[in-house]
């Protein structure tokens, strides 16, 4: 399964990544790919806990990045 995820910095330059299909799951880490390293881990545990409950795995996202010549 593949998720869409978000990286932000926060006021103490960690990098922060979260994924918008699974509310709360969040990890970070010092440089970017440390917190994308880790966020794999995270979304298998949210996901881990849903089933473990009965809950609805949502689906993952599907994007596509489109380039505009101007």
């Amino acid at each position: 399964m593949k998720y869409k995820v978000e990286i932000e910095r926060d006021e103490d330059g960690m990098f922060v990544v979260s994924c918008p299909a699974l509310p709360v799951c969040v990890s970070q880490g010092e440089t970017r790919d440390a917190a994308l390293e880790n966020i794999p881990g995270a979304i298998k545990g949210y996901i881990q806990s849903l089933k473990k409950h009965g809950e609805a795995i949502p689906p993952p996202i599907e994007e596509e990045i489109v380039e505009v010549s101007l």
